[in-house]
């Protein structure tokens, strides 16, 4: 399987080539009456109103300023039966690499902070780890807590 590898929150990740669309430079953010961090802001790309989320409010990561290398991801889910488009954070966004699923490792039980439900494995890049996010559980759970019921509404 290819993944895109980035940077967030001093943590390597890896999330689905497929679920791609777009790599952007930051744009300006709408901020959203009353949404809590992880969707705070609404992007437009290219005419359509896209949810901007942030891994590091999952993930219990420290929000930071952007910098020069900060990118917005704009990506295809599956979520709830339906494709949705959002667009997540990245502190960097390194390269497209292959990664066999078979080597996949579960999160250990112990002496991570990373919540256990929000990861599908562990896997081995470069000397070092990286995390494959669950994104499709990720924003279920945040189309749960209605933090997507307000963009939705939208027509994204």
């Amino acid at each position: 399987m290819d993944v895109v590898t980035l940077r967030l929150g001093g943590e390597l990740m890896a999330i689905p080539a497929e679920c791609l669309r777009e790599i952007l430079e930051p744009v300006p953010v709408t901020r959203v009456p009353q949404a809590g961090n992880f969707i705070g802001g609404l992007i437009n790309v290219r005419g359509v109103v896209v949810p901007l989320a942030d891994l590091r409010v999952t993930f219990g990561m420290t929000l930071t300023e952007a910098t020069p290398d900060t990118r917005m991801l704009v990506l295809e889910l599956p979520i709830a039966g339906d494709e949705i488009v959002v667009a997540i954070l990245a502190d960097k966004v390194h390269d497209v690499t292959g990664l066999d699923p078979s080597t996949l490792e579960p999160i250990p039980p112990v002496g991570t902070r990373w919540p256990p439900d929000f990861v599908r494995g562990i896997g081995k890049w470069q000397g070092g780890f990286m995390i494959l996010p669950d994104l499709e559980r990720i924003f279920t759970q945040g189309a749960q807590k209605g933090s997507l019921s307000a963009v939705a509404e939208e027509g994204v």
